[in-house]
């Protein structure tokens, strides 16, 4: 089966983007989170972090909307 990217409300804190990520690459979503903290703050500023994420939450598809319920989450 392809790789998809979606968000996944189930391990969501804010809207599931960063948990959805984390489960595309295999990766704990706690390592994702606080990666993508740094990046915010270092590098991308804040308000253009948030701005991001919001996009991809409004682009990115749910779980549930593409047929995915049965994977493990990290």
């Amino acid at each position: 089966m392809k790789k998809k990217l979606y968000k996944d409300e189930s391990t969501a804190k804010v809207s599931g983007v960063l948990s959805g990520i984390a489960q595309y690459f295999s990766v704990d979503v706690n390592v994702v989170r606080i990666l993508y903290v740094l990046l915010c703050i270092f590098i991308i500023r804040p308000f253009t972090g948030i701005i991001i994420y919001f996009v991809l939450s409004y682009i990115m598809p749910d779980k549930k909307d593409i047929g995915y319920d049965d994977y493990e989450v990290r």
